[in-house]
C-alpha cells in the first residue's frame, strides 16, 4: 500500500503552505522511528490506556513481529516516519490494527490519507477498534464514515480498557455486522 504524494495542512495555515507527506511499506530499519511514533502516542494521547507491554517489549515486538508481517505502511515527511498503520485480513472483512501518528503531526491530514488508502486498498468491510476514552479518534473514525457496531468493556484486550468496535462499509446503507473478538 503506498500513498499518492500529498499536501498537507500545517496547523492553523492554509493548505497551499503544506507539506508533502509519502508512503511507502516499513522495512526493518524503520523499527526506532515507528516505535517512537507508537510509544510517544500511546504515552501522550491514550495515556489513560496504560500500555500493558514495555517500551523494550514493544521495541522488540515491531522489528520481530509487525513489520516483518509486511502489512505496515509508514507516511514520511522530510525523511522522518510521523505515521503508520497496519492492516490484516479475516473471513469477511478486512481490519486497521494500528493507525498511529506523531503527536504533533496530528490534524494536518495524515490519519485521513492513510484511511483513504485503506479504503482503496482493502476489501471492505473495514473494521477497527479504539479505546471509549478517545474522543479525538472517536470522532475522527466517525467523520470519515465508520459506524460503532459494538462496545465492550476491555476484557478482551491488553489494557483492560473499554473499547468501541467501529466498521467502515463502501455501501453505507449496509447493516453493519459485529464481530466478537479483537484481531490478534
Amino acid at each position: 500500500m503506498t500513498l499518492p504524494r500529498a499536501r498537507l495542512r500545517r496547523r492553523g495555515r492554509a493548505n497551499d503552505d503544506g507539506v508533502s507527506v509519502a508512503s511507502r511499506a516499513a522495512t526493518p530499519g524503520d523499527a526506532e522511528q515507528v516505535a517512537d511514533v507508537y510509544l510517544r502516542s500511546r504515552k501522550e494521547l491514550v495515556a489513560f490506556a496504560p500500555l500493558a507491554p514495555s517500551d523494550e517489549d514493544v521495541r522488540r515486538w515491531l522489528p520481530q513481529r509487525l513489520i516483518p508481517a509486511g502489512r505496515t505502511t509508514v507516511a514520511v515527511v522530510d525523511g522522518a516516519i510521523v505515521g503508520f498503520m497496519s492492516v490484516s485480513a479475516a473471513p469477511g472483512c478486512s481490519w486497521i490494527t494500528h493507525l498511529y501518528l506523531h503527536p504533533a503531526w496530528i490534524g494536518r491530514g495524515i490519519g485521513t490519507c492513510l484511511l483513504e488508502l485503506a479504503r482503496r486498498e482493502l476489501p471492505p468491510p473495514i473494521r477497527l477498534f479504539t479505546f471509549q476514552a478517545n474522543e479525538r479518534a472517536r470522532i475522527f473514525y466517525e467523520r470519515r464514515g465508520f459506524k460503532a457496531v459494538s462496545f465492550s468493556d476491555g476484557s478482551g484486550n491488553e489494557e483492560k480498557c473499554p473499547d468501541v468496535l467501529y466498521e467502515w462499509r463502501a455501501d453505507e446503507a449496509s447493516t453493519p455486522s459485529a464481530s466478537p473478538r479483537r484481531p490478534a
